[in-house]
């Protein structure tokens, strides 16, 4: 088969979807590696690496479009790249369609195969294609909202972890999740003072049997929820439904009870955000007020660690990848749940139903 590794265009996402070694994968399985040059710059990759581990090097974005039967990413397609695509062509890359209509209907058009990182399920329910960069998203968010609750940054000038002889900051976390659970260990790591909410008893016994009084338990209900809010000082939204849109938990109106120059950081936004104040932001304008209450929305946080990032994500997106190009994706639909999880749109049907749900379109059962 022949595989695209394509440089990713959205603002300020330094990621690649293949390091120099997980490309040289492919290749030890008889495929061939089209590099789009210099895609690995932003993770520290050269056009040299990949060379060396048997991948070419092609200037021609298109080119490589039009030669090749996967295409291989990390987040979603812009719409510059819509009509690059060609029938039959497979697309293994984060595609969050319950949050993108117009994506989602261009892969249909086009009769694009995309299989998505973030509903690939394994038998227990774990998204292990998802639990990475959850992990760093989750730690992210409170190193972020610690950052930006100090008042050069527009926060209300709060200390997470306090010192002796004064009030430590309050963090409340939305979600008790992949996200949640690494957002709470770091907010834990700080000295803050830290709620997680909940709706799952089974997950609320676990982080408490993990935490134990280091943080409070809370099952997730309307008046908990407002609760914590009017109390945080920063606010984690962590709110996860595999394939769906995130739930709105925080309402416009809540924002009038919070702390003001409180700090909420949507981590859902990718499915919407959690949040009905909530819109995607940008590394370099990543926050904005409403009501008083600075918002931090960036739709790509583990993007400015792309490092990190490019290689825990690569670490297990291979095994699914290799498995597609060596099988085929319909052999690979019939050996692998997981990659049958996966699919989103195929042969110009959507055939994910959570997404379909979400967005109002005709579901086709796969």
């Amino acid at each position: 088969m022949k595989i695209g590794l394509i440089k990713e265009i959205k603002t300020e996402e330094y990621r690649v979807g293949l390091t120099p070694q997980s490309a040289g994968e492919y290749v030890k399985n008889g495929h061939t590696v089209y590099v789009e040059k210099s895609a690995g710059e932003g993770s520290g990759f050269s056009d040299n690496e990949y060379i060396k581990n048997g991948c070419s090097v092609e200037a021609s974005k298109k080119k490589i479009f039009d030669t090749c039967d996967m295409i291989v990413k990390v987040k979603e397609p812009l719409e510059s790249e819509y009509d690059l695509f060609h029938e039959g062509q497979i697309l293994y890359t984060y595609l969050h369609l319950a949050a993108n209509k117009p994506l989602t209907e261009a892969l249909m058009r086009k009769k694009v195969d995309g299989v998505a990182y973030e509903t690939v399920m394994e038998d227990d329910g774990s998204l292990p294609l998802l639990k990475p960069m959850s992990e760093i998203a989750g730690r992210l968010s409170v190193q972020e909202g610690a950052k930006y609750l100090e008042r050069p940054f527009g926060g209300r000038g709060v200390l997470l972890g306090g010192v002796p002889g004064i009030r430590r900051g309050k963090v409340s976390i939305l979600g008790g999740g992949v996200v949640g659970t690494n957002a709470c260990k770091m907010a834990v790591g700080l000295g803050a003072e830290v709620t997680i909410l909940d709706v799952s008893s089974k997950r609320l016994t676990y982080l408490d049997d993990i935490f134990g009084t280091a943080i409070t338990t809370l099952y997730s209900t309307p008046s908990n929820i407002e609760q914590c809010l009017q109390e945080a000082d920063l606010i984690i939204g962590a709110v996860l439904i595999p394939g769906a849109a995130a739930p709105k938990l925080i309402k416009k109106e809540h924002l009038k009870s919070m702390k003001k120059r409180s700090v909420l950081v949507d981590v859902a936004i990718d499915q919407g955000g959690c949040s009905e104040t909530s819109k995607a932001t940008y590394h370099s304008d990543p926050t904005y007020f409403v009501d008083d209450v600075l918002h931090y929305c960036v739709a790509n946080m583990p993007g400015s660690v792309a490092i990190s990032s490019t290689y825990a994500l690569t670490s297990v997106t291979n095994k699914y990848g290799v498995l597609i190009a060596n099988k085929g994706l319909d052999s690979a639909l019939e050996l692998s749940k997981p990659v049958r999880l996966g699919l989103n749109t195929y042969r110009g049907n959507l055939v994910n139903e959570p997404v379909a749900r979400a967005l109002n379109l005709k579901y086709t059962h796969f």
